[in-house]
């Protein structure tokens, strides 16, 4: 059973369709990155997937025992939540905050998983020092940690290596990877990095402002809508052709 299914669905962004004909399903230890040029609607349907946005027509559902509140989510930072003064273990522990109901105080089994996380991403030795202090990498290591808190199916990324340098850029990915592998949890990920995307991920759903390829990376790289897109970045990156400016897809 799909744990996120879309039919037909369509999202607005400040009044105006940003993205329509939506029609794929995500399962159970999946890694679905989510392409496209900036404005195509790529943030906008994270937040839908999240239950933050209604369609604005068709249908988005839940299955598989999946729940908004047990989904974890990294997603772009403002320069008011860099500057966020607390402890990395702090952060990372809020994680759990939407589990805990009405319960005052973090439980046993909540600092438990904390430390599970900690440990599994290697950031021990950042635990007590202040998060507004750590460089750009290590933050985004302690929001991973603090989204696995609260994932028990599911993680939803974000462009979580935006401004990062390539090599810690590759630590993240290949962190990334380790835990679709290892826990079998489903990562989905929105990102502008095509190259990364089609050496990670196991499916692609390419936006265009409407859904245009939904399906195995392996069929995307052969697929017209691929070939043209891996095409246009590389050209892009050697400097034959100018890309856009960020926008908020």
């Amino acid at each position: 059973m799909a744990l996120i299914t879309c039919q037909n669905a369509a999202f607005a962004y400040e009044g105006n369709t940003a993205v329509s004909n939506l029609n794929f399903a995500v399962h159970r230890g999946d890694y679905l990155c989510i392409v496209g040029e900036n404005g195509s609607g790529k943030s906008t349907l994270i937040k839908g997937l999240l239950g933050l946005k209604v369609p604005q027509s068709g249908s988005v559902w839940m299955g598989d025992g999946l729940q908004p509140n047990k989904i974890g989510y990294l997603p772009q930072q403002t320069a008011a939540q860099k500057d966020f003064p607390a402890s990395a273990y702090e952060v990372i522990l809020s994680g759990r905050l939407g589990t805990r109901g009405i319960l005052p105080f973090y439980s046993r089994v909540d600092k438990k998983i904390a430390e599970k996380n900690i440990k599994r991403l290697d950031i021990g030795n950042l635990r007590g020092r202040c998060y507004r202090e750590l460089s750009g990498g290590q933050q985004q290591r302690v929001l991973l940690a603090r989204a696995l808190c609260a994932a028990e199916k599911m993680l939803l990324l974000d462009e979580p290596v935006a401004g990062l340098d390539p090599v810690v850029t590759r630590e993240l990915y290949r962190l990334i990877e380790k835990i679709n592998h290892e826990t079998n949890i489903t990562v989905i990920m929105v990102s502008h990095d095509i190259h990364s995307a089609v050496k990670y991920a196991s499916h692609i759903l390419h936006l265009q402002n409407t859904q245009v390829f939904f399906g195995k990376t392996k069929d995307y790289v052969q697929s017209e809508v691929g070939n043209r897109f891996l095409g246009i970045t590389r050209r892009q990156e050697s400097g034959g052709e100018a890309g856009g400016g960020e926008g908020s897809d």
